[in-house]
């Protein structure tokens, strides 16, 4: 790895970074979305009602040793 195959990994961790070769993942925006939960439970706490809004966040792709360019 990364010569014949390349590994990509999902939900971006600490330990990522210390596999050998360090682990190509999607990382998601753990804390927007986190604000966004905590503002919409307590909108609906105050009596608000629950959205039917879709909320799309963007990932990053964080490249590490376990991917290789294309040749």
């Amino acid at each position: 790895m990364p010569d014949d195959v390349s590994i990509v990994g999902y939900d971006d961790s600490a330990l990522m970074n210390a596999t050998d070769p360090a682990l190509t993942t999607v990382r998601q925006p753990i804390e927007p979305m986190g604000r966004l939960v905590i503002e919409l439970l307590v909108a609906q706490l105050g009596g608000g009602r629950a959205s039917a809004e879709e909320y799309l966040f963007e990932p990053e792709l964080v490249v590490r040793g376990s991917t290789a360019r294309a040749r």
